[in-house]
């Protein structure tokens, strides 16, 4: 960390985002795709990798969608969201819900959670909520969900991680 002549951290020093994304990247990250009923009726869904629980009382999750995302929008006004924990060997799903355009559900099987959002049948475990809070940050949005219900589906099974740039698993 750079420091100024005191010693002290440096601040308003400009990160290159590239040098930002590689430094990060050495963090995994769990892989997850949101899913909602948008206004039209019809599901919507996003691939995500900043998920994150807040709080076990009340029980608060929170997933931050890019500014950019065009799915995010469409779901928004839902007023609930389901998160789908992708195992392993679903890199295909994740990727299908990271495309932009097109049917993301082509071929996906889900059932309505508690709140009518979509619960994906090859989920390792999901988190249906209420949607609690949206606050802005940069180029993300922070999104708070009230957890309503929730269920792991394959114990055992490992969950899908993003690590310096490729899928990988832990455990299993």
């Amino acid at each position: 960390m750079a420091a100024d002549d005191a010693g002290a951290p440096s601040t308003g020093t400009a990160i290159d985002p590239r040098r930002f994304r590689d430094v990060l990247g050495h963090y995994p990250t769990g892989v997850v795709v949101v899913t909602a009923i948008r206004a039209d009726g019809t599901p919507g869904g996003l691939a995500v990798g900043t998920f994150t629980s807040v709080s076990l009382d009340p029980p608060l999750v929170a997933f931050l969608p890019a500014k950019s995302s065009t799915s995010w929008p469409a779901m928004r006004d839902a007023g609930s969201f389901c998160v789908n924990v992708l195992g392993a060997d679903h890199q295909h799903v994740c990727q299908k819900f990271s495309s932009s355009g097109g049917d993301k559900f082509e071929g996906v099987g889900w059932q309505p959670g508690v709140s009518g959002s979509p619960v994906l049948d090859e989920s390792l475990a999901w988190v249906d909520c209420e949607l609690e809070a949206i606050h802005d940050a940069g180029d993300h949005e922070i999104v708070i969900g009230r957890v309503r219900d929730l269920e792991v589906r394959e114990l055992g099974a490992g969950p899908l991680v993003f690590f310096r740039g490729q899928f990988g698993i832990v455990g299993g």
